[in-house]
């Protein structure tokens, strides 16, 4: 086993031995007059082939997520072995979820929580709630989590959690009784040194509450590092609300920077008005920048002379739709594909920009607000059109940022400000984006290879250093 991890160990220092990043001065290469970056890839054909046949399915996301990381361990050089151990999730838990509705029936919801790896520390990673929940949509958000929390420098795994429910079906006593008995069926795998829950898709600082009472109750005292993104009332974080927003905004003025691609009249548009996307609307547009367009399930909204982020959330919260906004144009929600723009940022699900809609992106830099919201066969086109993306594992890791920094001021009872929180955050969020940019440079590759290879090279160090137990 020695002679295992000890040539896993060597092949990950050959590969990258050549490429160790630098920490003084960025690579001086820059735009060119059209503001376009050229990236090269080095796919090799077997992985390019199996990417290319990964379909728009259910089941794509695990399949493409699976294919990524085949394609980073063999260019780190990782052994088979080691391959092996890093596809596999840890822990994979499905649990039935038995309630009595308002109306006296009994209905059962399916729930799941996914540790993929722990050897850099607690699994760390949301719980959502969704009508499309399922068990490789989970597997592979589980496995992203790993690689974010890795590439940022935060002391966790990947972890994911998910309810087989859509929340706006069910009353708000309900949805407490969905989110208690999940709570009490995943309760042994869960806990503030073995796997912290946060909020994602369908869920809120409110159900963090409920949870948080839920295992606090079974521990007989309050437990507030079980979980982040609580409110503040019960431990939770100053700039936890809009840290993934923040983050994105981080590591879009820092590809500006790195790009000489800047001025003032910037324009933007965003895929999703929730929670990362609006917030992520209001802070450009406190910045300066133009939010030409903006779209959710609903509609999308474009006005040339730009929108107002934080009337259209007023109005979104007063009618709870898009539609009907009266300040722009009521276009469908595809259109958001369609409208010219600096930046587009797609903060909603998986594989929205897929080979069709990425043909019609007519930007210069693309922000991944969502998790995997990118399909490998757009990746190839969004290449072939030289438009910079920057990544999701780096883009949106500023939520799993102040998680952590929630989850260290409550194991410690010390709370900072909130200026404190994004003054620390943005430092986390430049240090990583310029160590990915360097490495993308140093080694001729895109954003997202160079980010996949420094993250997965970091987890299989961890794994080599602690070794196979027993």
């Amino acid at each position: 086993m020695s002679d295992f991890l000890e040539e896993n160990k060597r092949n990950i220092n050959q590969k990258l031995n050549s490429s160790k990043l630098i920490s003084s001065k960025l690579s001086s290469s820059k735009l060119n007059s059209h503001n376009k970056i050229s990236i090269e890839s080095n796919v090799n054909e077997k992985n390019k082939i199996k990417i290319q046949n990964c379909i728009n399915n259910k089941d794509s996301v695990w399949k493409m997520t699976l294919e990524r990381l085949d394609d980073t361990m063999d260019r780190l050089g990782l052994k088979p072995g080691m391959q092996k151990y890093l596809r596999t999730p840890k822990k994979v838990l499905e649990v039935a979820i038995p309630i009595k509705t308002d109306k006296g029936t009994i209905e059962i919801f399916k729930g799941y929580r996914v540790q993929h790896n722990t050897n850099r520390g607690p699994a760390k990673g949301g719980i959502r709630y969704h009508p499309d929940v399922d068990l490789d949509e989970i597997k592979a958000l589980a496995m992203i989590m790993t690689w974010k929390c890795s590439l940022v420098g935060l002391p966790f795994g990947g972890a994911k959690g998910g309810v087989e429910v859509d929340p706006n079906t069910v009353s708000k006593n309900e949805l407490e009784h969905i989110t208690r008995r999940y709570t009490f069926e995943i309760i042994d795998a869960i806990g503030p040194d073995k796997d912290i829950p946060a909020p994602d898709v369908g869920t809120n600082a409110q159900v963090m509450a409920w949870i948080l009472d839920t295992y606090s109750m079974d521990k007989g005292h309050m437990v507030p590092g079980v979980v982040t993104g609580k409110p503040i009332s019960l431990g939770g974080s100053q700039g936890r609300e809009d840290a993934t927003s923040r983050g994105c905004v981080y590591t879009l003025l820092s590809a500006l920077k790195v790009l000489n691609f800047y001025n003032p009249n910037l324009t933007v548009t965003i895929q999703g008005f929730g929670n990362v996307g609006g917030n992520a609307a209001k802070i450009l547009y406190d910045m300066g920048f133009k939010i030409l367009a903006v779209s959710d399930v609903s509609a999308c909204l474009y006005n040339k002379n730009g929108l107002q982020p934080y009337d259209i959330s007023r109005y979104l919260n007063q009618n709870k739709t898009l539609i009907g906004y009266q300040n722009a144009e009521n276009l469908g929600r595809d259109e958001i594909f369609n409208i010219k723009a600096d930046v587009f940022i797609p903060a909603a699900l998986e594989n929205q920009v897929t080979k069709e809609t990425a043909e019609k992106l007519d930007v210069k830099i693309i922000v991944e607000g969502a998790n995997a919201p990118t399909t490998p066969e757009a990746d190839i086109l969004l290449k072939r059109k030289k438009i910079f993306v920057i990544p999701d594992i780096l883009a949106n890791a500023g939520g799993v940022t102040v998680s952590y920094f929630e989850w260290v001021q409550g194991n410690l009872s010390y709370f900072w400000t909130k200026r404190e929180v994004n003054l620390k955050l943005r430092d986390i969020m430049e240090k990583a984006f310029y160590d990915t940019y360097r490495f993308s440079q140093e080694n001729k590759v895109d954003m997202r290879t160079a980010a996949s290879m420094l993250a997965v090279q970091r987890v299989a160090e961890a794994t080599s250093l602690r070794g196979i137990y027993p």
